[in-house]
């Protein structure tokens, strides 16, 4: 067990590699209760949210969900979450743990100028269940005794679990097919339990936050602390896409505008080791004697069995099949420039 923010999370149950096989092949559990969650409604919720995230939720449908960043005037990203629309008049966020009070607060500064409008942190009383695999559906359905054909992926919907009130969505942070399961606090063991012990027997095992990494990193999913904080713009990053200039005004537009008409000073790319070594958060990125920038997040991959990362380095050298060091405890191995992601799921039984 690790402390992470006040709370206690398991880093693994059985081994990290076991356990991301498990999830890439079969199905696997974790318990990302730590996640925030935030409610927001009122008449001009819909508006207030376009004005505080990048990508654009007026092209939602009801009961969709939207991956973007939260970003500051100057362009920097103060948090990467989740927006559920229920209807233009209420809307759920699930952000970072470690995030959680400074995205609270800065909504809510936000918020002047869209009054009426109501925020709730619900967080300790609603608890999330993320269920990811290839297999998460099928065992999900016989479990649950529900049909999820019409659960899209970035889709959720509701559901009675006896007498409790659940919400499931096709969402997740793997790369794998998967569900994340929003339930009262109250029933959260109950559920957890229900569903490792029906479906233990099918492959189904408890995951901890090792493998989560591992899995996400595979899948190119970007990790808040890591990969982006707060002097660090969407532009620069992988995750470019979930700017929309075309959808109006914005916190950050004009920073960003800025920023895409000169063209971003440093990029990130995903890269691969030609050597042995494996590389780490911080670490330097070299090419010859020259610093041209540093690793945001690598370990090695189970599924490719390759040692992998994600860095930033000078725009020049952003280019697939760039060649450059890794400096590792003081000695230099050799990496290149690949495309990413490095890991894609193939479609399993559900």
């Amino acid at each position: 067990m690790v402390s992470f923010h006040d709370y206690s999370m398991p880093l693994h149950y059985s081994s990290i590699i076991n356990e991301h096989l498990c999830v890439r092949e079969n199905a696997g559990l974790f318990d990302v209760s730590h996640m925030g969650r935030f409610e927001i409604s009122g008449d001009k919720a819909l508006p207030f949210i376009q004005h505080v995230i990048t990508n654009n939720v007026v092209r939602l449908a009801d009961k969709q969900a939207l991956y973007t960043p939260i970003c500051n005037e100057q362009g920097g990203i103060i948090d990467d979450i989740l927006v559920y629309k229920w209807h233009d008049k209420s809307f759920m966020l699930v952000v970072n743990c470690g995030n959680r009070e400074k995205d609270f607060l800065w909504l809510q500064k936000q918020a002047t100028n869209y009054q009426p409008l109501e925020m709730k942190d619900v967080t300790d009383r609603v608890s999330l269940i993320s269920f990811q695999g290839p297999l998460s559906g099928r065992m999900l359905e016989a479990t649950l005794s529900y049909k999820l054909d019409h659960l899209r992926r970035f889709s959720f919907d509701n559901f009675l679990w006896d007498d409790t009130q659940i919400v499931i969505s096709r969402t997740g942070y793997t790369g794998e097919d998967g569900f994340e399961i929003f339930v009262d606090a109250k029933q959260a063991v109950r559920l957890w339990d229900l569903l490792l012990e029906k479906n233990k027997q099918n492959g189904l095992n408890p995951i901890g936050l090792g493998a989560r990494d591992t899995l996400r990193l595979e899948a190119c999913l970007l990790l808040y602390g890591n990969d982006m904080d707060e002097t660090i713009t969407p532009l620069e990053t992988i995750i470019d896409w979930t700017v929309k200039f075309d959808k109006g005004d914005f916190i950050g537009r004009e920073a960003l505008s800025r920023q895409k008409e000169k063209g971003t000073v440093r990029k990130m790319v995903g890269f691969e080791m030609t050597d042995l070594g494996i590389p780490r958060h911080g670490y330097p990125v070299l090419k010859g004697n020259e610093s041209i920038g540093k690793v945001t997040s690598g370990s090695f991959s189970p599924s490719t069995h390759k040692n992998v990362g994600l860095c930033f380095v000078k725009t020049q050298y952003a280019k697939t099949g760039e060649e450059f060091q890794i400096q590792i405890r003081n000695n230099n191995y050799n990496a290149r420039v690949v495309k990413i992601p490095f890991y894609r799921s193939i479609k399993k039984e559900r």
